[in-house]
């Protein structure tokens, strides 16, 4: 008996073409062809028993909310995602929002059809290779780069980090002092930690690696100088440096 379905891709030709192979293979085609926006409005109003649902991006953050939209209103339709093969995070996304399969772009009618038989009787619908791909992936992750800036950020004190900023910003040694309301002696004393923690010989070069690794974006803006005789006051007096 041919299953109840929709055909929902922004691709007309390629909705068109499918549908049209399906039926000839008997089974009952609802509709052909929509675009993403409304392509789960129209599924909801045509409850099939099953939907297959074309993306072109996969990877994208907002890929799936059709599927998610599709099962809170419509739970007993079946879709099948049919798009390009993603990531391991991509197929499970795809689950996650509700999917019951995902068939590559690419497959012959008989692995689409063979997907939307396996949806309807609430199997998981999903090639053994995509499976295969996937498990591997997630076993064995790629290394993620290496995020300097975060790391050299956490080697320094909330105060050396602003020394460092007024660095990069070009201020001598008095200006950081007149900046910060501290003694140039102990203004200076920061900068030579910094450079030490840095693993640098200047201040220049102290400069280019926190513009290099984004430092100072993470660094944020500097902090407004407080107003003589104020609470800032105390931090000027060079007894009293951190």
């Amino acid at each position: 008996m041919g299953v109840r379905l929709m055909v929902v891709d922004d691709h007309r030709l390629l909705a068109e073409a499918l549908a049209s192979a399906l039926k000839l293979r008997g089974h009952r085609v609802l509709a052909a062809a929509a675009p993403a926006a409304g392509a789960a409005e129209l599924v909801i109003s045509r409850a099939p028993e099953v939907c297959l649902l074309g993306t072109a991006a996969p990877a994208e953050p907002d890929a799936f909310d059709p599927v998610a939209r599709i099962k809170r209103e419509r739970a007993q339709v079946a879709v099948v995602v049919l798009g390009p093969v993603p990531s391991p995070r991509g197929i499970a996304a795809a689950f996650a929002a509700g999917a019951s399969g995902y068939v590559r772009h690419d497959e012959r009618i008989e692995g689409v059809e063979r997907a939307i038989m396996k949806a309807r009787a609430g199997e998981a619908a999903v090639a053994p290779q995509l499976l295969q791909g996937a498990f591997s992936e997630l076993l064995n992750p790629a290394a993620q780069p290496d995020d300097e800036g975060q790391r050299l950020l956490q080697m320094l004190t909330p105060r050396e980090v602003e020394v460092l900023v007024r660095v990069a910003e070009g201020e001598d040694t008095r200006l950081i002092a007149a900046g910060m309301g501290i003694a140039p002696s102990t203004a200076r004393t920061h900068v030579q930690r910094v450079l030490m923690k840095l693993g640098v010989g200047s201040r220049l070069e102290a400069a280019a690696l926190a513009a290099r690794t984004g430092l100072l974006d993470r660094a944020g803006p500097l902090p407004r100088t407080a107003p003589a005789g104020g609470l800032g006051a105390v931090d000027r007096m060079p007894g009293l440096e951190p």
